[in-house]
């Protein structure tokens, strides 16, 4: 009988305890139907299965409970956890004070310190300091940018 010594190194996988059934594209319950709610061709399923890319998609997430299976692909060397869609909540909503402190942070991120216009993409502040029309004179498009102070740029 073979038996390890006390000193060997043991693979322990925390998280699997050796009841995780495995599958493959498509071959997990409900797997099409997630699938074309997912693409927008059909309801959101009531039963299946779901990674939690496609459980977001759908507007759910697991809801705190624990994944029932793997979804494996790249002969084994790639895998995710699969949630079942019955248990799983929709997805929370943020706050409006929470989507004002966004506005807020992108707003430092996204306003050039020298001209005061807000862009609407991340400016290179670290390295530059400015946007690129007020370092190096690079003209700016005009619809890449909104010249006046705005207070929030909130949907709602």
């Amino acid at each position: 009988m073979n038996r390890p010594a006390d000193n060997d190194v043991v693979d322990v996988d925390l998280y699997d305890d050796g009841s995780f059934a495995d599958f493959g594209f498509n071959q997990a319950p409900g797997a099409t139907a997630v699938l074309a709610a997912v693409r927008g061709n059909g309801p959101v399923p009531t039963t299946g299965l779901a990674t939690r890319r496609q459980l977001r998609a759908m507007g759910l997430s697991p809801g705190g409970h624990e994944p029932v299976a793997r979804l494996v692909w790249s002969r084994g060397k790639r895998w995710a956890w699969l949630y079942r869609v019955d248990l799983a909540k929709p997805k929370r909503q943020a706050t409006p004070a929470q989507q004002v402190a966004l506005d807020r942070a992108l707003a430092a991120r996204q306003t050039c310190p020298l001209c005061k216009r807000r862009y609407l993409v991340c400016l290179p502040l670290k390295t530059l300091g400015s946007c690129l029309e007020c370092h190096d004179g690079t003209p700016a498009d005009p619809n890449s940018y909104i010249a006046a102070l705005v207070t929030h740029r909130l949907a709602a």
